[in-house]
């Protein structure tokens, strides 16, 4: 009988691609060169439970899932600590697996629901991800769930993110850390035709706390370039976006998924949108859907082209308070440049907000309440939601009348904004608010 290091050895080398790669991969520490090339998979790969201490580096290598492929993921790891994974390009070939798939229950983790991602990491510590391509994936290009202490660096991915049944977006294709994941950082990454959001955070239960999304680049995103998701202590810095909400028929429109450069879902709270600069937004600039005690400062948003060029243009920053355990209060913000809306600029709910120094162009494109032949004009409760450049509202899902607010020194141009620079819900104040040094002028 051989020894058998050498049978191993012979093992080895009358194996396939795929099961010299799983064999390598079958470790529970230590650092594996991937062999060169590109191997096709039948099913995905799992490093076995609770690795550590491990880097995977590849070497012009790419894992390619076959047209049987079956799996959650093309890579995952369950419980594993410390793990890096450098220089590895992964194909989900998507024109073969990709199928029909609706948003899972709101009850359900996404990671327990979609299949065909490209990297998983559940119940993770330590994770670092650094120059790794995925494009044509069916699922999530990266999915972490409840993960901590996450490092996304340098990460490319394109062409990614199935739809439902009615051929919209159901979300996927990007980077997503769900389920409570904490001190995380996505930096420097490219995301290009991502039908779903591009890097985004979500949690059913426990917030995801302390992370950082900064100097990421988007293109041709068909719902959010970013949504900080039930958070906390999150910094959105330095990221850059293009046509974001395209292409239209993607959109998913029965969900009123309306597109957004960054947005907000749950109760976020403590956290910086700063410094970010989308273009072409057939959607909203930036959703403040359950931000509260933060700031959104030097942002900016240019939409160059006609209303019509937006068919589902918005208002650019919008408050909300669809989560019952949060209240619309102390928001600052400050400093940024809002350029061709469709309708206004800003619209305002609760309390203790601070709104200054905001240079506010080319709003109203749809020229509300005039001309009608725009999908949104004719607001049948109240008309100077859409043609006020910033507008204090009574209400969003609950009632949170503006007051005790302060909006001073913005500078705001566009269509009627002379007669309809600041305006006021029926039942809101302006006495009950601080207004002054704003400028208004007609564009």
């Amino acid at each position: 009988m051989l020894p058998l290091t050498a049978l191993t050895v012979l093992l080895l080398i009358s194996a396939s691609p795929e099961q010299h790669l799983r064999t390598i991969l079958a470790v529970q520490t230590g650092a594996v060169q991937l062999p060169a090339g590109t191997i096709e998979l039948s099913s995905g790969i799992a490093l076995p439970d609770g690795a550590h201490d491990l880097t995977i580096a590849g070497n012009a290598t790419t894992l390619r899932a076959g047209r049987i492929f079956r799996g959650k993921a093309i890579l995952s790891c369950h419980g594993c600590r410390r793990i890096t994974v450098l220089h590895i390009s992964i194909d989900g070939n998507r024109a073969q697996l990709e199928k029909p798939v609706a948003l899972p229950a709101s009850g359900q983790a996404f990671a327990a629901y979609f299949s065909t991602n490209g990297l998983l990491f559940t119940d993770a510590e330590g994770i670092t991800l650094e120059d790794v391509t995925l494009r044509n994936i069916p699922g999530f290009a990266v999915l972490v769930g409840n993960g901590h202490h996450i490092r996304i660096n340098h990460v490319a991915v394109s062409d990614s993110g199935s739809r439902n049944e009615k051929a919209r977006n159901n979300s996927t294709g990007g980077i997503l850390l769900e389920e409570g994941s904490s001190d995380f950082e996505v930096t420097g990454c490219t995301l290009r035709a991502i039908r779903g959001n591009g890097i985004w955070t979500h949690s059913r239960y426990v917030r995801n706390a302390d992370g950082i999304i900064a100097d990421n680049t988007f293109s041709d995103i068909g719902r959010d370039a970013i949504q900080v998701g039930h958070a906390t202590n999150v910094k959105v810095t330095g990221n850059r976006g293009l046509r974001i909400g395209f292409p239209a028929s993607e959109i998913d429109v029965e969900a009123l998924a309306t597109p957004v450069g960054i947005d907000t879902a749950g109760n976020v709270d403590h956290s910086t949108y700063e410094g970010n600069r989308f273009e072409e937004i057939n959607g909203k600039c930036i959703d403040l859907d359950g931000f509260h005690d933060g700031a959104v400062r030097n942002n900016t948003c240019v939409n160059r082209g006609r209303p019509e060029d937006y068919s589902w243009g918005n208002i650019s920053i919008v408050m909300n308070n669809a989560n019952l355990d949060m209240e619309s209060r102390n928001i600052t913000i400050e400093g940024n440049e809002i350029s061709g809306t469709k309708f206004g600029a800003i619209f305002v709910i609760g309390t203790g907000h601070t709104i200054r120094d905001n240079r506010l162009s080319r709003l109203n494109l749809a020229h509300c309440p005039e001309d009608s032949r725009h999908l949104g004009c004719a607001y049948p409760a109240e008309r100077g939601v859409l043609q006020s450049g910033i507008y204090l509202a009574s209400h969003a899902q609950r009632p949170a009348p503006a007051r005790g607010n302060i909006i001073e020194h913005n500078k705001i141009q566009g269509w009627g904004m002379k007669a309809h620079c600041i305006g006021f819900a029926p039942t809101v104040s302006a006495a009950a608010n601080t207004i002054h040094g704003n400028e208004c002028a007609d564009e």
